[in-house]
C-alpha cells in the first residue's frame, strides 16, 4: 500500500474532498506540464495485467500533435488526492503512463493509457541479445535504462538482487528477458521468474521487483462488513489450479542440471492439500484415508536458475501464486486511492467472518468515492 498517514485514512471513512490532477511531459520526464483540468478519467490497477496500471483520461485544455499529448514521446502523470475538513489534499499517485491512442475533443485530449510497462515491452532488441552473467541488481537497470533512461529502479525486500544469473539469449522480446516468458524452443525465461519474483512499474513511475505476495504479508487494510462493504460477490475456480510444482534449471557453466525441486501444498488444513508426500509416497492418501486429496501437478523449467535452493524459492512462489486463484471476491468499498494490486486486505465477508484476501485489481474514477476490487485467497476447511 502508497504510505498514507492516519489522518488521511481517517478523511477516507468520512465525507472528505477529492481533488484530481494530471501532468504531462515530452522529455523523458525531465519537466512536467500540469494539465488545466482534468475530466472523466478511470484507473485500472490490475496485478494480472502485463502493464500494472492502464487509464482513460481526459486532458482538457491541453494541444494534441508534437507540441502536446501525442504517441510517440508523451508520459502523463496522473494524481488522486484526498482532503479532509480543514486539510490540505494528500496526492496519491495514480500511474506513470505512456499514451497509446490519442483523439482530439471540443475540449482538449481523450488519451487511452498505460503503464510504462508499455515503453520496455515495445523496446525489442534488434538483435539477438546476449545477456549475463551478472548479478540480477547489475543487468535489470540495464535492460529498463534502454527502454526508459533515468527511470528508477526498486528491490523490495525479499528479493536477492545479488543472484548472479547465467548468460542466456535473448532472440528480441526484451520484457520476455525481464519478466518472463518462453523463447523459440519453449525454455522459460525471465530474469524476475528466477528470483522467486515479479516485475512492474508501480503507480509512482518507479521499476518495481518484489516478491509474490502471498497471504502471509502484512495485512494493510481491514475492512468491516456493513461499513465499506456493499454487496460483496464471491466465486470459485479451479482454473490454473496447481498444488504441486517441479521446477528444474541449468546449472550454469556445463554444470550438472539443478532438479526437479518438487514443492507442494503441504498443509492439511488446506482444500488443495497434495497429500504428505506426493513425490515419494503417492499412494499415502489411499492408505491414510484421505479421500479428498487431488493432486494438480505443473512444471517450470528456467536456464536460469542455478541452485536448488533458487529452485526452492521460485517452486514457493509459483505455488503461492496457482494456489490463491482457487476463491475470489468481488466487492465495492470506500475508494481508497493507497490501495495496490498484491496488497492483502482482511474483508468481513459476513457478521463475524473475516477472509482474508489479496488484491488483484481495484479499479476507480478520479474523484470518485467508491472503487470495486476483486481478489483472491487460498479456500481452508473450517475446523471446529
Amino acid at each position: 500500500m502508497l504510505s498514507t498517514p492516519p489522518e488521511v485514512l481517517a478523511a477516507l471513512q468520512r465525507t472528505a474532498r477529492r481533488p484530481r490532477r494530471a501532468e504531462w511531459s515530452n522529455d523523458g520526464g525531465r519537466t512536467w506540464v500540469s494539465v488545466p483540468k482534468v475530466g472523466e478519467t478511470g484507473v485500472s490497477p490490475d496485478r494480472t495485467a502485463e502493464c500494472r496500471y492502464s487509464a482513460t483520461a481526459e486532458l482538457l485544455g491541453v494541444p494534441l500533435g508534437r507540441s502536446g499529448i501525442n504517441t510517440v514521446v508523451t508520459q502523463v502523470r496522473l494524481w488522486q488526492g484526498i482532503a479532509g475538513p480543514r486539510m490540505d489534499p494528500y496526492w496519491f499517485p495514480a500511474g506513470s503512463y505512456v499514451v497509446d491512442r490519442a483523439r482530439r475533443t471540443r475540449t482538449g485530449v481523450a488519451a487511452d493509457l498505460l503503464g510504462l510497462e508499455d515503453a520496455v515491452r515495445s523496446a525489442s532488441f534488434p538483435t539477438t541479445r546476449s545477456i549475463g552473467p551478472d548479478t540480477a541488481a547489475a543487468l535489470v537497470p540495464v535492460l529498463v535504462g534502454e527502454a526508459l533512461p533515468n527511470t528508477p529502479v526498486s528491490w523490495r525486500a525479499g528479493v536477492n538482487g545479488g543472484t548472479v544469473v547465467p548468460r542466456f539469449v535473448a532472440d528480441q522480446d526484451r520484457w520476455q528477458a525481464l519478466s518472463g516468458g518462453a523463447d523459440s524452443s519453449g525454455v522459460s525465461t525471465g530474469i524476475t521468474p528466477a528470483l522467486a519474483a515479479e516485475c512492474y512499474v508501480d503507480a509512482r513511475g518507479v521499476f518495481t521487483v518484489a516478491p509474490v505476495p502471498t497471504l502471509a504479508d502484512p495485512v494493510v487494510w481491514r475492512i468491516p462488513y456493513g461499513l465499506a462493504l456493499v454487496e460483496p460477490a464471491e466465486e470459485q475456480s479451479a482454473e490454473g489450479l496447481v498444488n504441486v510444482w517441479a521446477i528444474s534449471g541449468d546449472g550454469g557453466d556445463g554444470a550438472a542440471a539443478v532438479g526437479p525441486v518438487f514443492v507442494w501444498d503441504d498443509d492439511p488444513n488446506s482444500l488443495t492439500y497434495a497429500g504428505p508426500d506426493p513425490i515419494e509416497d503417492p499412494l499415502a492418501p489411499q492408505r491414510l484415508g484421505l479421500t479428498g486429496v487431488r493432486v494438480r501437478v505443473d512444471r517450470y523449467t528456467s536456464p536460469l536458475i542455478t541452485s536448488e535452493a533458487q529452485a526452492y524459492a521460485v517452486g514457493q512462489a509459483r505455488l503461492a501464486d496457482s494456489l490463491g486463484v482457487q476463491s475470489s471476491l468481488s466487492f465495492t468499498a470506500v475508494c481508497h486511492p493507497g490501495l495496490e494490486p498484491g496488497d492483502v486486505v482482511e474483508v468481513e465477508v459476513r457478521p463475524g467472518e473475516w477472509q482474508r484476501h489479496i488484491i488483484d485489481s481495484c479499479p476507480y474514477s478520479l474523484g470518485g468515492v467508491s472503487m470495486s476490487c476483486k481478489t483472491r485467497t487460498t479456500t481452508r476447511r473450517l475446523t471446529t
